[in-house]
């Protein structure tokens, strides 16, 4: 199983996001720049993050995000669910009728678990905790 790099570059996305701590909304021009990633990728990943309740885009000039709640707020599981849907690793947890096999299933009561476990972990960070890790706030002066 590997994270996909919509989900890993929408979280750093979002840090740099709660990093910013501006007023006023960060252009994702300057995000790319920061993060080293295409403007044009990070307009579909801001489309997921804004549908999934997690920015605000502002028009005009001076437009921009901004987080549509406090980061403290957001949890990885929300920003890894706003980029990919709910997490489950296997369908048949959610949705048994997807298997024929799941009435039956030896294993899928080890994919539910590992899929709680993960989903625990990705529950108890915060976009705050994310953004205190390493670097100081950055300067988004033009």
């Amino acid at each position: 199983m590997k994270i996909s790099t919509k989900i890993r570059y929408g979280m750093r996305a979002m840090v740099e996001l709660a990093r910013s701590k501006r007023e006023e909304p960060v252009m994702l021009g300057i995000i790319a720049k920061n993060q080293n990633l295409s403007e044009k990728y990070l307009e579909q990943l801001f489309t997921l993050l804004r549908n999934g309740g997690l920015v605000k885009s502002e028009r005009g000039a001076k437009g921009g995000y901004r987080l549509a709640k406090d980061p403290d707020n957001i949890t990885a599981l929300e920003i890894f669910e706003a980029m990919n849907g709910p997490f489950e690793l296997v369908d048949c947890s959610i949705n048994p009728g997807s298997c024929k096999r799941s009435s039956e299933c030896e294993t899928i009561e080890l994919w539910k678990e590992l899929s709680d476990k993960i989903k625990e972990t990705l529950s108890s960070k915060t976009l705050s905790d994310l953004a205190q890790k390493g670097k100081e706030p950055l300067d988004y002066s033009i």
